[in-house]
């Protein structure tokens, strides 16, 4: 796999960051050492998350006036000083402080990153840096998710506090790599008019709401197909695992060939669109399987994930030359907090659109969603052309028929 130029040193602080990441054990830890109940952690978490939500565009602001290397390096060593705090949690006051001062450090995080790409990478490299670097993360993910899965089968304080200062260490190691990148100079900001352009640019946010609605698709693996598994199929239990093999395995092989053409908004838009389709499909192939015969549903359920895991590929790379694309030079930053706006704004209606309609409504819910993701699909190169006919003169991208 050829590596785009620029890709080398960003790419090695990605995947530290994902053989670390356990909310799986941070949140065991919160109910089983500190004695939180689950309704606490999970008021906690909801709002931090609305916290996020609205910490990403102002924190891509300041990426961008202050240089996105030395934002994401204090970003990293933010999150650090966080994650270590979680030992000290002892109430749930304190658990919310430390938990909105992580969702501000990750908001930072995610608006330092896309500018940081957009300004070590080319143009036309960006998508493609993007795809390579989710491709490595996912192989983090995977080393990670076994690194967690000893300390969670442990089911002791000592297990866990072990498991939190891990993730601190590859926080602290990704920010020590990320000083081998050479420092981007700061963009100055317009001398006239309003500051987050980001959030009043109309038909950016819509696309924002689309691609983030869509991302609602994430939850179908994570959320929805192991309770439709055990609750509604003859399926063994174990194709829960096999269907989660085959998502991470045609990310890690397959995202930077998913990429091709979507550097352009047109290709984005389209690329859109086939997400909403074979997602859609995905959705349809996991109704089948509910109540068939255990060949056909193993294969069925299968199908389905091959089916996602397409659309999955297709829409990271849309979103991503969208996102790009239609960013003004010196706002980078804060179009990709707004972007990841969307994003947290799918992580949040997710469980509880997916759960209801697919686990909750059974096939018919199942096609329900299958609908609505072929819509979203739909509706983005529509929106795609009317961002780039509102772009200023002097950032607009080439239109093209999508």
């Amino acid at each position: 796999m050829a590596v785009p130029r620029g890709t080398a040193t960003l790419s090695l602080f990605l995947p530290c960051r994902g053989c670390g990441r356990g909310r799986a054990g941070k949140t065991l830890f919160l109910t089983r050492s500190v004695g939180l109940s689950v309704a606490q952690v999970g008021l906690g978490l909801t709002v931090t998350a609305l916290v996020g939500l609205v910490a990403s565009t102002p924190m891509g602001y300041l990426a961008d006036r202050h240089g996105p290397r030395g934002m994401q390096i204090g970003a990293l060593l933010a999150s650090a000083a966080c994650t270590a705090a979680l030992v000290a949690v002892r109430s749930f006051a304190t658990f919310l402080v430390v938990g909105v001062l992580m969702a501000v450090a990750d908001a930072a995080s995610r608006g330092a990153r896309g500018a940081l790409i957009a300004g070590a990478v080319p143009a036309d490299q960006r998508v493609r840096t993007r795809a390579y670097l989710r491709a490595v993360t996912n192989v983090g993910i995977s080393v990670g998710a076994v690194i967690a899965g000893v300390g969670l089968a442990a089911d002791t304080r000592t297990g866990y506090v072990v498991l939190i200062l891990l993730d601190c260490a590859t926080y602290l190691l990704a920010a020590a790599i990320l000083l081998r990148l050479a420092p981007l100079p700061p963009m100055p900001a317009p001398a006239h008019g309003p500051r987050l352009i980001a959030l009043r640019d109309r038909s950016f946010l819509a696309f924002t709401v689309l691609d983030g609605l869509m991302s609602m698709h994430f939850g179908l693996l994570n959320i929805a197909l192991p309770l439709w598994i055990a609750l509604h199929t003859t399926a063994p239990r174990w194709i829960i695992s096999a269907c989660m093999l085959v998502n991470t395995v045609i990310v890690v092989l397959f995202q930077v060939r998913a990429s091709r053409g979507t550097g352009e908004l047109a290709g984005a838009g389209r690329a859109a669109r086939r997400a909403g389709v074979v997602i859609a499909v995905a959705c349809a192939l996991f109704a089948a399987s509910g109540g068939a015969p255990t060949p056909v549903a193993v294969a069925l359920l299968l199908a389905g994930s091959l089916m996602h895991v397409l659309g999955e590929l297709w829409h990271a790379a849309a979103g991503w030359g969208i996102s790009f694309g239609l960013a003004p030079a010196h706002a980078q930053g804060q179009y990709q907090g707004a972007h990841g706006m969307g994003m947290q704004l799918g992580g949040m209606v997710a469980p509880v659109v997916i759960t209801s309609l697919a686990v909750g409504w059974g096939m018919p819910g199942w096609l329900l969603l299958g609908g609505l993701f072929l819509l979203l699909g739909a509706l983005v190169p529509p929106v795609v052309k009317w961002a780039a006919r509102s772009r200023p003169a002097e950032v607009a991208p080439e239109p093209a028929a999508v």
